[in-house]
């Protein structure tokens, strides 16, 4: 087994590293619901890796599709080149959109994926001859990735302010559909949020419709504190983008592949964005992948209005769009999916983690729970003085007192289990969090 001696090199991302190296927290394998740390200590894992490895760990048909891919095509081009697998998985992924949205842009991350729905978005209204849309709405506690674009767009402000100027256009953010006062420990998704998305109409009084180009919001905000939303609020977003013919962006970077119990969050809320942006479990985690669905229209004005056929439509992509070693592995994990029914099964489990999570109601420094789809989260009280300590320790008594292993976002533990989880494994990950909030201090 490698053992590094020296782990200062690596500059760990979102991770306080002085704290780390003091007391490093090492995984070294992966099977099922567990990780396992160098002394082979099982660690249940309660966040799928993060938000990603939805199928589990250690999937041998996922391996095994990467392993045949990389000795029969390490690497292709898709910059005026591509490959078959590029194509099979659009029309997969293309499949579990709703109507109408039919093709796939593949990138490498939803940070990535983020950054081309901007782009996209802007480009489009510049294809139709209106430019002057340039605005992309996002939304308070929104998370789209850590680029400058997906900053910018997020409504995280930890994320944005160290960073001096952002992107143009990207300043005005729509209220979190939330109120403490009446929404804590809300069981499954609050209702009435309609108010939420009527701000929109202060936006366009603001600015003037003939600006904004975009609204991009999660159907659940995850790592802004796992925050859930309604059909009828999303239906009343999609309602004031058709009047003012703004294009709606879900980002489905972790709702998708079956964390709302369906292959997108979309089809629970029946409502129809015109992209959806994808990544974390499309592989389950077992490879790097991103991408966006397009709707037809905005696909159609691109191979309409950019001159003649050997004209360049887009200009944006990456080395690594729809790298075959990923392509095979989101191809295995797809079948996953449909042959276990996972998507099935986590819309069954919902009410298991539902009803699990709200017996911490009362715990030690618990201030809220909250729990959209397969996932929840675990606000705590804030130290006054050192926000998000409480959370950070969180994490060091779960995976060295509980064995376990956590996700938090500021002061707020998520839960997203792998969609495998049983209702034994629901109930390991609500004892170990009642043993560290019985730690905490």
């Amino acid at each position: 087994m490698l053992q590094p001696n020296d782990i200062s090199s690596f500059w760990l991302p979102f991770t306080p590293n002085r704290a780390f190296q003091a007391s490093p927290r090492m995984l070294v394998r992966a099977d099922g619901m567990y990780f396992y740390d160098e002394t082979g200590r099982a660690l249940l894992d309660a966040c799928a890796g993060l938000w990603c490895c939805n199928a589990g760990h250690g999937r041998k048909p996922i391996a095994e599709a990467i392993s045949r891919a990389a000795h029969e095509l390490d690497f292709a081009p898709t910059f005026q080149f591509s490959h078959p697998m590029a194509f099979a998985l659009s029309q997969r992924i293309a499949a579990m959109a709703p109507d109408g949205m039919d093709h796939v842009f593949f990138v490498n991350s939803g940070s990535e994926a983020a950054d081309a729905a901007l782009k996209i978005a802007r480009a489009y209204f510049h294809k139709i001859g209106q430019g002057s849309r340039f605005r992309i709405i996002g939304r308070e506690k929104g998370y789209h990735g850590s680029t400058i674009a997906g900053i910018a767009m997020g409504g995280i402000g930890n994320n944005r302010k160290h960073f001096g100027p952002l992107i143009p256009g990207t300043d005005d953010h729509l209220p979190l559909p939330y109120d403490a006062a009446t929404m804590r420990y809300t069981r499954g998704e609050p209702q009435n949020l309609e108010k939420y998305a009527d701000a929109l109409e202060g936006l366009v009084a603001l600015h003037g419709a003939e600006t904004i180009a975009a609204v991009i919001v999660e159907p659940f905000s995850g790592s802004g504190g796992v925050y859930g939303s309604s059909k009828s609020y999303f239906q009343r977003l999609r309602a004031i983008c058709d009047k003012y013919g703004f294009l709606l962006i879900f980002d489905e970077v972790i709702t998708g592949f079956g964390r709302m119990g369906y292959g997108f969050a979309a089809e629970r809320y029946g409502v129809t964005p015109d992209i959806i942006n994808f990544a974390k479990g499309v592989t389950s985690g077992a490879a790097p992948m991103g991408g966006s669905i397009i709707a037809n229209k905005i696909y159609d004005a691109f191979m309409s209005n950019s001159g003649g056929e050997n004209n360049i439509e887009l200009f944006h992509g990456h080395t690594y769009s729809a790298h075959p070693l990923a392509c095979a592995a989101a191809l295995a994990t797809l079948d996953i999916y449909r042959d276990e029914g996972l998507f099935e099964h986590a819309l069954k489990m919902e009410k298991v983690l539902e009803d699990a999570v709200h017996s911490l109601k009362g715990a030690p420094f618990v201030a809220d729970i909250r729990n959209p789809g397969f996932a929840a989260g675990i606000e705590l009280e804030a130290d006054p003085k050192a926000p998000g300590r409480r959370g950070l320790d969180a994490i060091k008594l779960a995976f060295h007192e509980q064995n376990m292993v956590v996700r938090v976002g500021g002061d707020t533990i998520a839960l997203s289990p792998p969609l495998i989880a049983t209702e034994s494994d629901v109930s390991k990950i609500i004892d170990g969090i009642r043993g560290v909030l019985s730690k905490l201090n």
